[in-house]
């Protein structure tokens, strides 16, 4: 953990760097979210007991059953039924499969499976230049990774509004309050239908919007990226997902843990088991990196997507602690 939080620090100076001195930033803050949860030691576990590391026939996965729905189809995925405790047959099967087989039918069925080690740093944006006197930036975001990157900004000095659909609220606020004012306490704060005219309307005229859905989600909110550019091509879009906004890594589910996980932010004990090293470790590195990188952007009058995916963050530090 000294070496993680060694590269957080110094990613934490290029933050403050990047705003211009305007963020107090501190490397142990920055992983800190309340203490309304109970959480454990890590080990095979997360913490928060949400996600386990598990063996294959060949390798490690991390597999998180966080949701309801996530369980309720493990039938389909381990192809056998299961009694109240879901893990048990789930360390059964895998153990009998390849972790290749394991990860490949659970994208299939949209579940936050991932390899350990698979995902590879992230590439350095290479972004459009811009040319907008427009200022606001909008966060459509949830949980911690965007709206962290949202409330850094907004401690950057910029006006950041977070928008929120009446029907589907930001969870955090609920369970983990403490969290949620450090992340979102700064902004602006708007209720609204997110499949409304009003929306497009609006971010016709930002500067910046901030979402952390898959592509097709946001498509059917009317988020089109290529029609998006084309209503406001000065845009900064800083799209947070699990493992990218590209081709079949789109389609893919994954939250801080697991997420961490496939980018190697993990230890190995002397029984060459691996091990958790924090809590949903890949959550607020992301947003960290998006922020910094959505700051420079805005600098250099830059434009465009900026592709921020939690495994490919968590795989950026994990190479830095080597």
């Amino acid at each position: 953990m000294t070496a993680l939080l060694k590269a957080i620090a110094e990613a934490g100076e290029r933050l403050v760097k990047a705003s211009n001195g305007e963020i107090d930033f501190d490397a142990q803050q920055a992983l800190w979210r309340g203490d309304e949860l109970e959480l454990a030691s890590p080990g095979l576990w997360s913490p928060n007991r949400h996600c386990r590391l598990i063996q294959t026939k060949d390798d490690w996965i991390a597999v998180s059953l966080a949701r309801q729905d996530d369980i309720d189809l493990l039938p389909a995925w381990i192809g056998t039924e299961f009694d109240a405790e879901p893990w048990e047959a789930l360390i059964t099967t895998a153990a009998q499969r390849t972790a290749k087989d394991m990860v490949e039918t659970a994208i299939g069925l949209h579940l936050p499976v991932a390899l350990a080690g698979e995902s590879d740093p992230l590439d350095p944006p290479l972004l459009p230049d811009g040319n907008t006197a427009a200022s606001t930036i909008l966060d459509l975001s949830a949980l911690w990774a965007g709206p962290y990157c949202g409330g850094l900004l907004a401690e950057a000095g910029h006006r950041v509004i977070k928008i929120e659909s009446p029907g589907r609220p930001d969870p955090t606020a609920l369970h983990t309050p403490k969290l949620n004012n450090r992340l979102n306490g700064k902004k602006e704060h708007r209720c609204m239908n997110l499949a409304t005219p009003d929306l497009l309307e609006m971010i016709d005229n930002a500067r910046v919007i901030i979402t952390s859905a898959r592509p097709h989600a946001l498509a059917r909110l009317g988020l089109n990226e290529k029609q998006v550019f084309v209503r406001n091509p000065d845009l900064l879009w800083i799209a947070i997902t699990a493992h990218g906004w590209n081709e079949k890594a789109a389609m893919r589910v994954g939250f801080g843990d697991d997420c961490a996980v496939a980018g190697g932010l993990i230890n190995w004990d002397e029984e060459t088991k691996p091990q958790f090293i924090g809590d949903a470790l890949a959550d607020p590195l992301t947003g960290l990196m998006a922020a910094t990188l959505a700051l420079e952007a805005l600098d250099s009058d830059k434009a465009g997507l900026l592709d921020i995916s939690l495994a490919r963050t968590a795989a950026t530090f994990a190479r830095k602690m080597t």
